[in-house]
């Protein structure tokens, strides 16, 4: 998710919560691929559409198509390390 996020970034997730077009969310991906956090592009009639931050890396819904809506873990609600303008070590 770079720039956004970086490896070993320290997130807070509201697991459940109702997500909103424009979240970052942690989603899980078919095809037994590892939790990863997306962006919520827009709702489909058969669940969410989510994008990479990066199109350089990384799979997202052009690769796999929408997610669906128990596959929606989570909604990031703030970066908790590094803090958000502070230099990263």
């Amino acid at each position: 998710m770079l720039p956004t996020l970086r490896d070993g970034d320290l997130l807070l997730v509201r697991w459940g919560a109702r997500p909103r077009t424009g979240d970052l969310v942690v989603v899980r991906l078919p095809g037994g691929r590892p939790i990863a956090v997306k962006r919520l592009v827009h709702r489909e009639p058969e669940g969410w559409w989510v994008e990479r931050d990066n199109p350089a890396e990384g799979t997202d819904s052009w690769q796999v198509g929408a997610v669906g809506e128990g596959d929606l873990l989570g909604v990031v609600t703030v970066r908790l390390w590094p803090r958000p303008g502070r230099p990263r070590p």
